[in-house]
């Protein structure tokens, strides 16, 4: 069976130029079509064993490729030092023995890797990718006594440096501390590059790619030629004439012409386009025209790892995107820009540097079409060879809107608002209070603030206990106390009462109703440590409420609290700077509370007295009565006053009254009063017919 034959030959990379010499493409005669095995269409590799195909510049040494020390920039003289002297300087042997123990050590191997050379090796961080390229360039000083590392692949980048010893300097390292000169840029043609049309073998590697014959030759793809060994040439062209190349062979390794300026591949088909499409690769690109898009341009350096988390460079010191910056006045003129990168983790950190850089508001993404159930196709060829044409046209023209952090879109929550119509969250309508005189006009809902205020002694704490025991016993809700004004054991009787129906005590409050017993102590006790959380400063200081908040989170996360109860508010601690007055600081801090229970789903009550009150007659306060200020009702979801009767004339003293003044959302409730029943015993609250006492009441 015939055969097309690829050269892989060890690469070499020098900082000064990022060039690497990578075996090109081997065809034996792009003329001779007997070594093409024509129905399999296969490409069978081998090593060519002969160094005659090696540049001049490249040397051999011990089975590693490198550059010459003497091909490198000469560091400016010393004064004083004699050069000739330098250049005879003798290796360390000792710390040269240590620095590669240092290497080693960290994976990077080889026992003939010389000082002064730039070394190409196996990066260990990256293993040379999926084709195993030695894209690591390890440089050692003449001393041996110190080695820097750079891995090119731009989706590895890792780098280094280490010395023998900690407290030794270089001489080399003193004299190259004058800045790298910028290597001038080179003007190149396809003539003094010896660029040739395609060979039919590359006309049909391209065609199985379903790249055309005509888009190939629209985007001059041609082929470079050394020896027997032929590469795919990409010629990077502004408004015609060549200004860069870059290789690839069948392997899918790629280097390009070194000294040449980073422009986009394609760059003259954006050149009078209001949308641009942005790839990364060129057989993305060539993909994209088999589509009907010619507005496309490829990156030249693939993608990095990950997204950069520093800020965002200027133009000199962008090095990584220079061909942004050297085309922008191609870019800054359209209006739209898709990002149709890969869709690996590299592919989307090369999306989010190109949005950072051309602005995410002009900025559109792809969403690749799934292959199966796991995954995606990865690009823009993949899925032209897979689906067709058609299929990726649909892609380019579903692009959805680059995401900017603070704007949406109603769409970026159809599903949430379809669980809301079909009320498959939960809690959607609310949960029961407990009470049937408050279903209509009070139920709770996960991610909500609800104020309760009352004068003191009015029983404000008594009923949100109670409330968190019928939301646990309907609902299995669990809740974190931040109760400053209750001791854990008198917290705990009133809360083990209401749960077990019976007092704590057998004496005065609870003389006439048995005691709980032992054994109903234990269970509450379980019941308590399985549906409660405390939140307790037990220094001298006042908690502040980002101190609560902070313990609120956790206990949202570690044990799964649905509830949160602040009580009362004059017992956090409320140093505020000099120029905020207490309007603004309370805003502030309710703002925090709400922003809390909407990202935790979790309803937080938060007791705040009133103020004192002036001619008070003994009816309920209203919201506007809290003290501090008027955002209380303003910012909270529910605002709740529990009132009690102190006058025996003027109706039951066991009737409590629960005025609803605020609801913010109708679907759970209204503004109105229930009442309920009070009994001092067991601290339960019941339901009671108001009305029927209230006649009984006025007939006498």
């Amino acid at each position: 069976m015939g055969s097309r034959n690829f050269l892989l030959l060890k690469s070499s990379s020098s900082p000064a130029t990022h060039a690497r010499v990578i075996s090109p493409l081997s065809c034996s005669s792009c003329l001779q079509t007997n070594n093409f095995h024509a129905s399999s269409r296969k490409l069978n590799l081998h090593l060519f064993p002969s160094t005659k195909h090696f540049p001049a510049i490249y040397q051999k040494a011990s089975g590693y490729s490198y550059t010459p020390y003497a091909a490198m920039p000469i560091p400016r003289p010393i004064a004083g030092v004699d050069l000739e002297t330098l250049e005879n300087q003798l290796v360390d042997e000792k710390q040269l023995m240590i620095l590669r123990q240092k290497l080693q050590a960290i994976g990077i191997h080889g026992e003939s890797y010389l000082p002064g050379q730039y070394n190409a090796l196996l990066c260990p961080s990256c293993k040379g990718g999926d084709s195993g390229e030695k894209s690591l360039s390890l440089n050692i000083s003449p001393s041996g006594g110190q080695a820097a590392w750079t891995c090119f692949r731009a989706k590895c980048g890792w780098r280094g440096a280490t010395r023998a010893f900690a407290d030794v300097t270089s001489t080399y390292a003193k004299m190259n501390s004058v800045a790298k000169v910028k290597q001038p840029i080179r003007t190149i043609t396809e003539e003094s590059l010896s660029l040739e049309p395609l060979c039919n073998e590359l006309l049909a590697y391209f065609a199985e790619r379903m790249i055309s014959g005509e888009t190939l030759r629209r985007n001059s793809v041609m082929q470079k030629r050394t020896g027997d060994q032929i590469a795919i040439a990409f010629t990077y062209r502004r408004k015609g004439d060549l200004v860069s190349c870059k290789y690839r062979d069948i392997s899918k390794k790629f280097w390009q012409e070194a000294n040449t300026e980073k422009i986009f591949y394609g760059l003259d088909d954006i050149k009078e386009g209001s949308d641009i499409i942005i790839v990364e690769g060129e057989m993305d690109k060539l993909a994209m025209e088999e589509a009907g898009f010619k507005n496309c341009v490829s990156v030249p350096d693939g993608a990095p790892p990950k997204v950069s988390n520093k800020a965002l460079p200027s133009e000199e010191e962008d090095t990584k995107y220079q061909y942004l910056w050297n085309c922008k006045e191609y870019t800054e003129k359209a209006s739209r820009i898709i990002l149709a990168t890969d869709g690996d983790a590299p592919g989307q950190a090369l999306a989010e540097e190109l949005a950072r850089r051309l602005g995410r508001e002009r900025c559109w993404r792809v969403k690749w079409p799934n292959k199966n159930d796991t995954e995606s196709f990865k690009d823009a060829n993949e899925v032209l060879m897979y689906m067709g044409p058609d299929a990726l046209r649909n892609v380019i023209e579903t692009a959805e809107l680059y995401p900017i952090r603070g704007l949406f879109n109603f769409k970026d929550y159809y599903g949430e608002i379809d669980d809301y119509y079909h009320q498959s969250l939960g809690f959607e309508l609310g949960v029961s209070t407990g009470w049937s005189a408050l279903n209509d006009l009070y139920n709770v809902v996960p991610g909500e603030l609800t104020i309760v205020t009352g004068v003191p002694n009015s029983g404000k704490s008594e009923w949100i206990d109670a409330l968190l025991c019928n939301l646990n016993h309907s609902a299995g809700w669990k809740f974190a106390l931040c109760s400053m004004e209750n001791r854990v054991r008198e917290h705990a009787r009133k809360l083990l009462e209401k749960h077990i129906k019976k007092p704590f005590f057998d004496v005065r409050y609870g003389e006439y109703v048995e005691r709980m017993s032992a054994e109903d102590l234990e269970q509450g006790k379980k019941w308590l440590s399985d549906s409660f959380a405390l939140i307790r400063c037990e220094n001298d200081c006042l908690p502040s409420i980002n101190w609560v908040l902070d313990l609120a989170r956790i206990a949202v996360l570690r044990h799964g609290v649905r509830g949160l109860v602040i009580d009362p508010y004059n017992e956090l601690d409320h140093q505020r700077p000099s120029n905020q007055t207490e309007t603004e600081y309370v805003s502030q801090m309710l703002t925090k509370i709400k922003r809390f229970a909407q990202h935790h789903s979790c309803h937080v009550w938060f007791v705040a007295h009133p103020r004192q009150l002036h001619n008070w007659i003994g009816g309920p306060p209203n919201m506007y009565d809290i003290s501090g200020s008027a955002h209380f009702i303003n910012k909270c979801d529910n605002g709740i006053v529990i009132h009690r009767n102190r006058d025996p004339e003027a109706g039951p003293i066991d009737i409590v009254q629960v005025c609803v003044r605020k609801v913010r959302n109708k679907v759970i409730g209204t503004i109105g009063d229930a009442y309920l029943s009070y009994n001092r015993v067991t601290g339960e609250y019941m339901d009671v017919d108001m009305s029927s006492q209230i006649d009984n009441k006025r007939k006498r």
